[in-house]
């Protein structure tokens, strides 16, 4: 059997298009199959910065600031006007496509194929493709099939919106995290709204639309806003949104969806609720139904690939990355395990995933960060006296103060020998610090080197080096440590100079 391609990527990620790139820096030759990927976290995140300038603008009469309008006397509510704001966001989805162009990919030596297809394993392994669906419109009872032969194989190919099963749902028509901006192309945005579902995508969605000026509603079933998170760093988060307008209802089950006249109504728990749009956030399916895996031996249970810690299927030739190996959407992560498959694909298999020291974050205002560890998971793992949990809210910082951003906690968990376990960071510039954390733990940089850094004055980056000291105030509170302090200063103190 002839073997066309080092390694074939089956796409329709930006994990897939990062990995094909990756790949032919390595002087690989490798194919990528995917459908079109949804630009629509651009629009989200282009849309969320829109909201957080508006809510700025709009309080900027607490720092001395008065927009007025034609009459003086009387002060104006700022808006945003829709259309330029989706234009806006248009052109910048626009420029990051470019960047990530099938064009671009084609030029650095990726042979792109559009198109859906399937494995089979006889008589060799190699991906099938439809070629009359995957280069025309032609629509012959006889398709030709071409079939990729690669050495090795990685599965990039994302996941889609899973639908909870509600009576009434699919008759009154539902937005997802997928298609909720291209279905927005309208002249106005919808004011009233109902999301379904505790995803850090969804909780970022409903804090844009509300500082949009819309009513939103969040139904979550489970206790907290989000589950595995610091309920410490959740509560205030959740307080945030409240403020911000996001009406939240924890362990509240939606059991009914009704249209009737021109409006939806939704029933959770006690509650009917009208909405003029309903946004399903539940959990994410992974793409892999139509690939024919079983044919080839790769093994799934509930709603992700089975893989082992270099990232191969059970199949061994067959790799995959991203969401559909479970987990939340995170496009870093998606791409760091990309890195880790492709190297094993292409080289020896020997690299393991360690997500101790890959950061993660969801984009509210203020951002939260977390990586490594979290302190419920520390006690799991360690005693309570082999362990600290250091803190730090962010109004004492000057810089927080200066720029209004004083709701936040940066919160570091650390072994008594100063080694950095993991932290998580709700504020401004969270993305940022939670990298330089991230950066600690891989590199071992213990917490006492970070209580010795001096950051430019003002600025957030303190936040790390005040929370770092505490560490040495903990230890210097100990009775043994005090004695021995209070002895060798009292010895100086009467030394005959």
């Amino acid at each position: 059997m002839t073997i066309d391609y080092d390694v074939v990527i089956i796409g329709g990620s930006l994990a897939g298009r990062y990995a094909a790139l990756a790949a032919t820096k390595w002087h690989a030759k490798v194919a990528l199959v995917e459908p079109r990927i949804n630009y629509g976290f651009i629009y989200h995140h282009t849309l969320s910065e829109i909201a957080h300038r508006l809510q700025s603008l709009n309080q900027a009469d607490s720092c001395g600031i008065h927009t007025n309008h034609a009459d003086i006397a009387e002060k104006c509510h700022i808006s945003v006007a829709w259309q330029e704001a989706m234009l806006y966001a248009d052109g910048v989805a626009a420029n990051v496509q470019e960047l990530n162009s099938p064009a671009t990919l084609a030029a650095m030596g990726v042979d792109v194929i559009f198109g859906k297809g399937e494995f089979q394993a006889s008589p060799h392994l190699a991906f099938a493709i439809d070629e009359n669906e995957a280069t025309s419109a032609n629509t012959s009872q006889h398709p030709v099939r071409r079939l990729l032969r690669g050495r090795t194989y990685l599965l990039a190919s994302g996941s889609c919106p899973a639908v909870p099963n509600i009576e009434g749902l699919p008759a009154t028509g539902y937005m997802t995290l997928n298609n909720i901006w291209r279905s927005l192309q309208k002249t106005t945005l919808p004011q009233n709204w109902v999301i379904l579902g505790g995803v850090p995508q969804s909780l970022e969605i409903a804090q844009t639309l509300a500082r949009l000026g819309c009513t939103v509603t969040i139904v979550i079933k489970h206790p907290h806003i989000l589950q595995n998170i610091d309920p410490e760093i959740t509560q205030i988060l959740q307080a945030q949104l409240e403020v911000d307008g996001v009406r939240i209802l924890t362990q509240t089950a939606v059991t009914q969806v009704k249209q009737i006249d021109d409006k939806k109504w939704i029933q959770a728990g006690d509650k009917a609720i009208e909405t003029d749009e309903i946004l399903i956030a539940t959990a994410q399916k992974p793409n892999f139904e139509s690939l024919n895996l079983a044919a080839v031996g790769v093994k799934w249970y509930q709603h992700r690939l089975v893989v082992n810690n270099k990232l191969q299927t059970t199949n061994k030739r067959i790799y995959a990355c991203g969401d559909v190996i479970g987990g939340y959407d995170f496009i870093n992560i998606a791409n760091y395990e990309a890195r880790i498959a492709l190297n094993n694909a292409l080289f020896f298999s020997r690299l393991e995933v360690n997500y101790q020291h890959i950061p993660w974050g969801m984009f509210t205002h203020p951002m939260l960060a977390q990586v490594g560890l979290t302190e419920t998971q520390t006690k799991r793992q360690f005693r309570d006296d082999k362990f600290l949990v250091l803190r730090q809210y962010f109004k004492s910082l000057t810089a927080a103060q200066i720029n209004s951003e004083t709701t936040g906690i940066c919160k570091l968990i650390v072994l008594r020998n100063g080694e950095i376990l993991g932290a998580t960071i709700l504020g401004q510039s969270a993305g940022e610090l939670i990298n330089v954390i991230a950066l600690a733990i891989n590199q071992k940089i213990k917490i006492q080197d970070l209580a010795n850094l001096a950051p430019v004055h003002p600025n957030f980056t303190e936040i790390l080096t005040q929370t770092a000291q505490e560490y040495q105030q903990i230890l210097n509170n100990h009775p043994d440590v005090q004695d021995r302090l209070e002895g060798f200063f009292h010895f100086r103190r009467n030394w005959n100079l």
